[in-house]
């Protein structure tokens, strides 16, 4: 069977659009490609202090100056397509609440017909976390409480919880998720303490890179803090066709990268690979966009020919 390659969607720049969003989305569907992504961030302050996504640098890539909410855009992909799987990777968890995010969440998996990926993250921004309300320093401990609060919500009726940061009177919480007993919980996280967070909570672990052995020793260390009864954390690994760099820019690797990407991902054994399409500097117009699954199609060819058994001549 050949390796899924999922796409992240349309959503950063200003020059996407409604058909862009159209266009990709159907092509990238009817193409085979296995999943359509999102990510979300909220603004694009004009004097950050916070170290950009773990790269040592506090400029944040020009990309982010226009974002397409991540629920509104997955209700539309949903409206728009019916076979290919919707997810975030990843919404931050610190922009949430758990009975707001439960309802969110469980309207995109009945929209969708049950095609829901639901990733959560701690985040980076200290300037977006303080639009919410939230202490950055308290993320990791929120994070976990607010996957537990949703849990409850997804489960029977009445639902009720108390913890830290969260509270949840006795209630009716619905509607419930189509997937039982609820969608799949991505995790992208990578510090020790986030690997501990995703054997207790999530279901899948989408890291952004790695060899496979280094891979395959995560997964280890994760498999020896999984709870009883729980299955194996799977993984989804991540590929981007341009990186987002200090420099403010992006450093491409462009289709030859990704299928380097490819052989890591087979290589560590990953159920799917992730392509980070937002980045790529041929990437500025709608057109640009409605023609980029159809460019990106030799991925699932060079996926086919590596994971297809050789055969040898009689």
């Amino acid at each position: 069977m050949s390796l899924p390659i999922g796409l992240s969607l349309p959503q950063l720049g200003e020059h996407v659009d409604v058909g862009a969003v159209r266009e990709f989305a159907t092509s990238a569907e009817e193409l085979g490609f296995a999943s359509l992504w999102v990510q979300e961030h909220l603004f694009y302050p004009e004097e950050n202090e916070s170290i950009y996504g773990g790269r040592h640098t506090t400029s944040v890539h020009p990309a982010y100056r226009s974002v397409l909410g991540a629920t509104e855009l997955l209700a539309y992909v949903a409206a728009c397509t019916r076979t290919v799987t919707i997810g975030s990777s990843i919404l931050v968890a610190g922009y949430h609440r758990p009975i707001e995010l439960a309802q969110r969440l469980s309207t995109l998996d009945i929209l969708s017909g049950g095609r829901l990926v639901a990733g959560l993250g701690a985040g980076w921004s200290d300037e977006e976390h303080a639009q919410m309300d939230v202490d950055p320093r308290t993320r990791g401990r929120r994070m976990s409480e607010l996957v537990h609060a949703v849990q409850a919500c997804w489960g029977p009726d009445p639902v009720q919880f108390d913890g830290e940061f969260f509270t949840i009177p006795r209630s009716v919480v619905r509607p419930k998720p189509v997937q039982k007993p609820h969608p799949p919980l991505l995790s992208g996280l990578r510090s020790a303490t986030g690997l501990a967070r995703t054997a207790a909570l999530f279901d899948i672990w989408n890291p952004s890179s790695g060899s496979p052995d280094a891979l395959l020793d995560q997964l280890d260390t994760m498999a020896g803090m999984r709870p009883a009864g729980m299955d194996p954390v799977r993984l989804f690994l991540r590929s981007y066709l341009q990186r987002p760099t200090d420099a403010v820019g992006s450093a491409g690797q462009g289709i030859e990268g990704v299928e380097k990407d490819i052989r890591t991902a087979i290589a560590a054994g990953a159920e799917q690979l992730i392509v980070e399409v937002n980045f790529w500097d041929d990437m500025r117009s709608p057109n640009d966009w409605a023609a980029a699954p159809a460019r990106l199609a030799t991925l699932l060819d060079t996926a086919a020919e590596l994971t297809t058994p050789k055969t040898s001549a009689l």
